[in-house]
């Protein structure tokens, strides 16, 4: 029963608009703003048709490895400023320097260093979806109880033991949070790079659909891109779920007792 409620919780509120959406616009004569029976069909039509393999997986394919080099190296260098005082107030200042960057200012930067092609846009999305998951890590590291680093230095945790054994698990419920963040962060970005010189994506089919005047297809696109996040949004709840059961099961646990 708890599972049908969960998924109504999440599902109700979307299919309420959606129909709000389709009744309000079923007689709709507007060139801008047509039916959504007529959205409907050229999403499917479109973007679950040739589009998915010419503009969708390419897009993913960005997304999936920008974020992936921001995970890697915004853990690796959150895990060393946490733990080194002399790090942090070494590179404190170059980090808040370059978080205060807007990525798309950057673009032309990374045009001339990478060329037009997935690498580009693939830093892009790196550059920008690594900020919050490294100041998160870099909290949660420092966060650590003393309680429970002074007993794993009794039981002899030192060096990466410690690490996997004590830091990253006191510090993980603060690096998904930074995860999460990066995540919404990423597909923003991976819409603004493939605005400049693409020749696919969503974000280039998108703008052209924008600029031909095809204006169902341009609605389809934005849904498609709601549709997008909101499936990578749920994947990401059911993987943080699992990983971090052991800290929701003991925040329940607080709140009954």
């Amino acid at each position: 029963m708890s599972v049908l409620r969960r998924v109504g919780m999440t599902l109700g509120l979307p299919v309420i608009l959606l129909a709000a959406w389709w009744f309000a616009s079923a007689g709709s004569t507007s060139f801008f703003f047509p039916p959504l029976s007529e959205i409907l069909d050229s999403l499917v039509e479109e973007w679950f048709g040739p589009r998915l393999a010419a503009d969708v997986w390419p897009s993913l394919y960005r997304l999936a490895a920008g974020y992936a080099l921001a995970v890697v190296v915004s853990l690796a260098l959150g895990v060393l400023i946490g733990t080194s005082r002399t790090v942090r107030a070494l590179t404190e200042p170059v980090f808040e320097f370059f978080r205060a960057i807007p990525p798309p200012v950057l673009v032309p930067i990374f045009i001339l260093l990478f060329g037009l092609g997935d690498g580009m846009k693939i830093v892009v999305i790196a550059f920008g979806c690594m900020w919050p998951i490294l100041l998160n890590t870099v909290e949660g590291v420092r966060a650590v109880d003393e309680v429970l680093s002074d007993t794993g230095r009794v039981y002899g945790l030192r060096g990466w033991s410690r690490l996997r054994r004590l830091v990253l698990p006191s510090a993980s419920p603060q690096i998904f949070a930074g995860l999460r963040q990066g995540l919404s962060v990423a597909i923003i970005l991976m819409v603004i790079s493939e605005l400049f010189a693409a020749e696919n994506g969503l974000g280039y089919a998108v703008v052209q659909a924008q600029r031909s005047f095809a204006i169902p297809e341009t609605w389809a696109g934005m849904l498609m891109l709601g549709l997008l996040g909101f499936l990578l949004s749920l994947l990401f709840r059911l993987v943080e779920s699992r990983q971090l059961a052991w800290y929701h099961g003991l925040r329940r646990a607080q709140r009954s007792s």
